[in-house]
């Protein structure tokens, strides 16, 4: 699988969009195997795209150098093909997109909707008050810079939560470029779920205060939206965030047919006992033709058990 190296501009929107065609995409990080909470958000991002007879990508997530690990994004991409989730265009790696990142990150700034943010990592509390908003520090100073959001509340509706309100000041204003130069994630899957002409985010749950700081950068972008769609984060069975425990270890890739099933069961598909023989195609042909949504809308989460 090859990296994207040249998309569409900034703002801008691909054909398939205009055209009103389902397009879904899958991002990990490389810092890490895939795990069972991450399979269930690729494999419902997968299901929802082929059910809707929509395009699938994947994107890489690795702008966090520090934070990467060696041989992680290869060893996804063979977890994900073993599993029969293949994208249908090369794997884009964000490593290589700054230039587009910047080219945002100076629209925002021509258009004074950020703000440059010297507090530490102590002084900055979530939400951040917004202490450095009209503050003018020096450019020479070290900092991050912040986008200004928006006043009043943030609504939305999320295809599987409903509708979703975040009440003013909940969550502060978000970093678009960090202190050490590195383009922060909220401006970076924005400007490629715009130039990839993404029309569908599925995601986990744990994502979901994330969206009104995306919606707030696609609308200063002048863009329009996809749509979002959060599915439960998978949890330990004290609703707990996965920990090191036997649901956490990476997925075992020699034993597909195991992995999906357990996926689709934590998604509420119900899927029969004839398939446990079954191959991972005829798992998936399954799934796609039984997708429904409806066994987990509402949601936030779900234990592993």
């Amino acid at each position: 699988m090859n990296a994207v190296r040249n998309n569409t501009a900034t703002g801008t929107t691909a054909t398939a969009e205009a055209a009103g065609h389902y397009r879904g995409r899958f991002a990990p990080s490389p810092t890490g195997l895939l795990h069972l909470g991450s399979l269930v958000a690729a494999l419902a991002s997968w299901l929802d795209a082929r059910a809707s007879g929509g395009a699938w990508l994947v994107r890489m997530e690795d702008l966090d150098e520090p934070r990467n690990r060696p041989g992680s994004a290869a060893a996804l991409l063979a977890t994900l093909d073993a599993l029969g989730l293949v994208p249908d265009e090369p794997v884009l790696y964000q490593s290589a997109q700054q230039d587009r990142y910047l080219q945002a990150f100076a629209t925002l700034q021509a258009r004074g909707l950020i703000y440059r943010c010297i507090c530490s990592r102590n002084e900055a509390s979530f939400p951040y008050p917004g202490t450095c908003r009209d503050a003018g520090h020096p450019a020479g100073r070290p900092g991050a810079w912040r986008l200004r959001m928006p006043e009043g509340d943030s609504r939305f509706t999320d295809r599987f939560q409903g509708q979703v309100r975040f009440r003013a000041g909940e969550l502060g204003d978000p970093v678009l470029l960090r202190r050490d130069g590195i383009v922060a994630y909220q401006l970076a899957v924005v400007v490629d779920d715009l130039a990839q002409g993404i029309t569908d985010v599925v995601r986990g749950a744990d994502l979901l205060d994330s969206t009104p700081w995306q919606l707030a950068i696609i609308e200063a972008l002048g863009a329009r939206p996809p749509r979002y769609a959060h599915v439960p984060l998978i949890t330990e069975a004290d609703g707990r965030k996965l920990a090191k425990s036997q649901r956490s270890l990476p997925l075992d890739a020699l034993a597909p047919q195991r992995e999906l099933l357990r996926a689709l069961t934590l998604l509420r598909q119900q899927p029969p006992a004839e398939l446990i023989p079954a191959t991972p195609a005829a798992i998936l042909e399954w799934a796609v033709a039984h997708w429904s949504p409806a066994g987990f809308a509402g949601q936030r989460s779900i234990a592993a058990v």
